[in-house]
């Protein structure tokens, strides 16, 4: 039986494919002092939803995202390296996390794994490495379960309903923040929430298209 995610609370939404997931995470000291549930979903899955290309199918997109990965890291003084080849398929630890229903050390750990270490979850060794790592030898088999399998759907259908488009994403106050950038945003409006009520805010939140409907 599945569970549904709680939209009362605060959320986190993540998927180990993400370089700037990771870069966010590992500022977590400066993230505002709410007690985020750390949520697992497929990333896309909520491309394929919402119509958008990821960024790794357009080539000078690919190449720019992976610059600034490097550069963010760097400027933020965070170790990175990325794996051996990317995208690679993050199924394996996002339902490890989801089975282990990973809190921030746990899935900490498994972005280390990634992109501290540039190690690649997909294969089968680098994969039973990492369950050893954290504590599940039995990960292996554990995802393997549909149990599983469908929390992790349900947890990206319930994403979407919230409306999610992306990793990372912060929910706070019934409100999403997207992006390893957006943190100065999420901690404005935690301590300001009133500025989402503003007029302007108001205003440009529900703005018209200027373009005719297909």
């Amino acid at each position: 039986m599945t569970i549904g995610i709680d939209a009362r609370q605060p959320l986190w939404f993540y998927d180990f494919v993400s370089p700037f997931t990771y870069l966010l995470l590992e500022q977590h000291d400066k993230w505002p002092g709410f007690d985020f549930a750390f949520t697992p979903v497929v990333l896309n899955e909520l491309y394929s939803h919402w119509g958008q290309r990821p960024a790794y199918n357009v080539p000078s997109k690919r190449t720019f995202t992976y610059r600034h990965a490097l550069f963010r890291a760097e400027q933020l003084g965070i170790p990175f390296k990325m794996p051996p080849a990317h995208p690679f398929d993050s199924m394996k630890p996002l339902l490890l996390a989801t089975a282990a229903k990973g809190d921030i050390s746990f899935v900490r750990e498994i972005f280390r794994f990634i992109w501290r270490e540039g190690r690649d979850p997909s294969s089968v060794a680098a994969f039973a490495e990492l369950c050893e790592r954290v504590g599940m030898p039995d990960g292996p088999a554990l995802i393997t379960t549909e149990e599983v399998k469908a929390q992790l759907q349900r947890n990206t259908a319930d994403a979407i309903g919230l409306g999610v488009y992306g990793v990372p994403t912060f929910r706070l106050n019934n409100q999403l923040f997207w992006g390893e950038d957006a943190l100065p945003m999420v901690l404005y409006c935690a301590r300001t929430p009133n500025w989402l009520d503003s007029k302007e805010v108001k205003r440009i939140s529900s703005l018209p298209s200027g373009l005719a409907d297909d």
